[in-house]
């Protein structure tokens, strides 16, 4: 790395050295010129080749703290998880609970109840961490300002780049079936579904809800839910609570609601839909519910007293079957039997969504999902390719940009095993026909298959956790709810 100085007076002098005293106001890196400036701390003078090991402990300092910050976060997720649901309570809704539930609901309490005194302790915790916190970013924020050097090549990373070099990675992968916590399910399984972090996984089984309890690959169930009254076929969990949303054959959405200690309830039935329920999504807020119908109409449903449907969009001329947010949810993607694929935007001003673009596919296909704003996939039906579009910049239209060859295996599929991207490991899940194909996308926009799965039907219904780690399947042939967990290669 040849770096030249660009003091006024240093005539263009190569840099030596780099100094790493923290209380430095001067250029770190220095050359012969600069060294009377740095003469207060000369054992703080370094070569570039035991920088390099000076930066790598440092890093690694901060992995570990990363590490335990993580840590501590996963604990304090799970302490918010519990309470959620009575934060979310309304006392307003007390005469609408069973005996059951109001058991369920009191007992929780009285658990709380008991934890008083070490509540107390984790609070006066949590103000002695904030103290250190705010003292160490302190800290940081007051270090002397470097003088900059306009020669020195440095790339200069916006924040966000930064974090998709330190997050965002695409390492080959695989996932491993934890057969030892496979169990039976005999009943169709159209729907599956993880809460946020992963405690919780809840699924259709014909008309009824299974609900478990899930830790490291292993299912408890804990409670049985009976309210639908034909097939399952879509469940989201909300992104702040653990409250969920089922989507079903005999036309209804029910938002399920969680009290107690575990339970969930019916909180509210929304009726407006004349045919099957075929996709939802939740956003990230939990006030908006948009639903894909047998029907060919998309029904979006807001959050106020209560849940109300404030929109339908009737373009499709066919059954929708699927659904896709782009990363800001303010545009929406939707394709049909009738081979198009709508782009659906929200305007800013009314907040109504507008369908601004409609594609005319080749061939019809039953899922797509956004990548980010600019790119979604889209897999024809029972096709072994899956497509690419891309956002002209000059247009803001989409267009088909490549190919990607994927396995399928078969001449029939279901529209029930929703694509799903994984944004923090890159990860793509794309059910086709009898095969679940694994997909990593590369930082250049390449697809790679890192595994496919392959069932011998195409019966096969799941889902990612939201974090990657946890890919959970039933399938018709083994008839199992069975559980994989991701290994890094």
């Amino acid at each position: 790395m040849q770096i030249r100085c660009t003091q006024a007076d240093h005539q263009n002098q190569q840099i030596t050295g780099f100094c790493i005293e923290s209380t430095c106001p001067n250029q770190r890196p220095y050359c012969n010129f600069c060294l009377p400036h740095h003469g207060q701390h000369l054992n703080k003078l370094t070569s570039q080749e035991l920088l390099y090991g000076w930066i790598n402990e440092r890093i690694l300092m901060v992995q570990n703290i990363y590490k335990n910050v993580l840590e501590c976060k996963i604990s304090l997720d799970g302490l918010i998880h519990q309470f959620l649901h009575y934060n979310d309570f309304n006392i307003e809704q007390f005469p609408e609970l069973g005996l059951t539930q109001i058991d369920q609901l009191i007992k929780g309490l009285c658990q709380i109840g008991d934890c008083e005194d070490k509540f107390k302790q984790l609070k006066q915790s949590i103000e002695q961490s904030k103290s250190i916190i705010n003292e160490i970013l302190k800290n940081i924020k007051s270090q002397p300002n470097i003088k900059q050097n306009d020669n020195l090549q440095i790339p200069n990373y916006s924040i966000e780049q930064s974090k998709q070099r330190i997050i965002f990675k695409s390492n080959p992968f695989i996932f491993d079936l934890m057969n030892q916590y496979s169990i039976k399910q005999n009943e169709w399984c159209f729907a599956i579904a993880f809460n946020k972090d992963y405690s919780i996984l809840v699924a259709g089984c014909n008309k009824d809800i299974k609900v478990f309890q899930h830790l490291q690959g292993e299912l408890n169930q804990i409670q049985f839910l009976s309210e639908h009254k034909n097939y399952v076929n879509t469940l989201n969990f909300m992104k702040n609570s653990n409250n969920f949303v089922s989507g079903s054959d005999d036309s209804s959405i029910i938002i399920w609601q969680m009290i107690g200690n575990n339970q969930w309830y019916c909180s509210q039935k929304l009726n407006g839909h004349t045919n099957y329920l075929l996709c939802l999504l939740v956003n990230n807020n939990d006030d908006l519910i948009i639903s894909g119908n047998y029907d060919n109409t998309i029904k979006f449903w807001t959050k106020q007293v209560q849940w109300l449907c404030s929109q339908t969009i009737s373009d499709h001329t066919s059954g929708v079957c699927s659904l896709s947010f782009n990363e800001q949810q303010n545009k929406l993607i939707s394709c049909s039997h009738d081979s198009q694929i709508l782009i659906i935007e929200q305007q800013k001003m009314d907040k109504k969504w507008i369908v601004t673009q409609k594609i005319k596919s080749d061939q019809y296909g039953i899922r797509l999902c956004f990548i980010n704003d600019n790119q979604f996939t889209f897999q024809p039906f029972c096709k072994e390719q899956m497509h690419i579009y891309e956002m002209d910049s000059n247009t803001k239209q989409y267009a088909k940009t490549k190919e990607i060859a994927v396995k399928c295996g078969s001449s029939d599929d279901c529209c029930f095993f929703p694509q799903q991207y994984i944004k923090s490991k890159c990860i793509l899940v794309n059910k086709n026909g009898n095969n679940v194909n694994l997909i990593s996308r590369k930082e250049n926009g390449d697809y790679i298959i890192q595994q496919s799965i392959e069932f011998g039907t195409y019966g096969i219904f799941g889902q990612l956790s939201d974090d990657g780690e946890y890919l959970i399947i039933w399938n018709y042939q083994s008839r199992e709810i069975q559980i994989r967990n991701l290994r890094e290669l």
